[in-house]
């Protein structure tokens, strides 16, 4: 299970990072400048290789919400997943802007993810996301606009993973992917293809194969009033992964560029399900002339739950920025649950006082 975190989200930082340099490019001029082949390693961006955008920072900040919730939950009694993930994107918001006014935090309830100076880098911010937030006056109220931008489904792992350790059913991870989601994106294609996302990859991890949790998902949507768009988006894709042989590139165009929800998840979704390999897979990702960081953060999101960490190739790993940081937050991911913190547990005893501060002093509960 630890793999399967650690590779998750080592893996969506992989195919952001090599789709990075491609993003902004058309499918002829990726060829023009690296060859036939594409991109097939990272190339500068951002003034380095490996270089992370957005789509990475924003998907940690998630990650980072979701446990201080559970430690404000155990420590203080109540939580709200809504009010404390806005918070964490508060947070992230405040890396890439001066902050607004009533959500300064002091430096101590920063934590460690806010920490890291290379977090503090704009890296493409999306104009949604940053909008939504800007707008936001209550922690955890839903955005009032009509974007069903990727923004919202490629940061949506996390919640998978949480909800991937059996903590609940695929009906409920749904509605939380969506939540989060909706706190920046307000149409409904925007948040349902993040909670597909989320169920997607919490059947993975608990180890369905890539197939057979998709029908988890295609069962979700089929209960969503607006999820015909991510329905059909998804069957055109397992559509397409089933013709093989076919031009890769030629069959994502007929998918769509990936800048919308729905198609940024089918491209990832073609992709996996095409894939014999990790490198392969996140390779095919990024190279087509649209929104190649994101539909390559998803696949990697994927193929890294479905594979584990093992499967990302060294060359891959080595240059990747925040490597030891993204790896430190999947593991907390992945353990957090059972942090012995809570003030008493059902039999009255004390908690681990020296875990409960260390714990405290890394992801503050507020």
């Amino acid at each position: 299970m630890r793999d399967r975190f650690v590779g998750c989200l080592l893996g969506g930082a992989v195919g952001d990072a090599l789709g990075a340099p491609v993003e902004f490019l058309d499918y002829a001029e990726i060829l023009e400048r690296f060859g036939p082949a594409g991109i097939t390693s990272y190339a500068p961006a951002y003034g380095r290789l490996g270089a992370i955008t957005d789509d990475t920072q924003m998907t940690l900040f998630t990650a980072e919400g979701l446990i201080r919730r559970h430690v404000r939950l155990l420590t203080r009694g109540v939580a709200s997943t809504e009010g404390m993930v806005a918070a964490a994107y508060a947070r992230w918001f405040r890396t890439q802007s001066k902050p607004r006014p009533g959500f300064e935090e002091d430096e101590e309830g920063l934590g460690w993810l806010y920490s890291h100076a290379d977090l503090h880098h704009r890296r493409g911010p999306g104009t949604t996301c940053l909008g939504a937030l800007r707008a936001m006056t209550v922690r955890g109220d839903p955005a009032r606009n009509n974007s069903k931008g990727c923004g919202g489904v490629m940061r949506m792992a996390p919640v998978g993973l949480v909800f991937g350790q059996g903590r609940g059913a695929p009906h409920e991870t749904m509605t939380l992917g969506k939540s989060l989601a909706a706190l920046t994106h307000g149409h409904p294609t925007g948040f349902i293809a993040a909670g597909a996302l989320a169920v997607l990859i919490a059947e993975i991890v608990q180890g369905r194969g890539l197939v057979d949790a998709l029908l988890v998902v295609h069962a979700c949507l089929a209960d969503e009033v607006d999820g015909r768009e991510t329905e059909e988006a998804l069957a055109q894709a397992e559509s397409m992964a089933a013709k093989l042989p076919q031009d890769p590139a030629t069959a994502i165009a007929h998918i769509g560029g990936g800048w919308i929800a729905e198609e940024a998840l089918a491209i990832a979704v073609y992709c996996a399900l095409t894939a014999r390999d990790f490198a392969g897979g996140v390779i095919r990702a990024v190279n087509h002339g649209g929104d190649s960081d994101s539909t390559g953060s998803i696949t990697g999101n994927i193929l890294g739950a479905l594979w584990g960490v093992d499967a990302i190739p060294t060359s891959f790993l080595e240059p990747l920025e925040l490597r030891e940081v993204i790896t430190e937050l999947a593991v907390d991911l992945a353990t957090f649950l059972d942090w012995d913190i809570a003030e008493t547990d059902d039999e009255g005893a004390r908690p681990n006082r020296a875990l409960r501060k260390r714990v405290w002093k890394k992801y503050p509960g507020y």
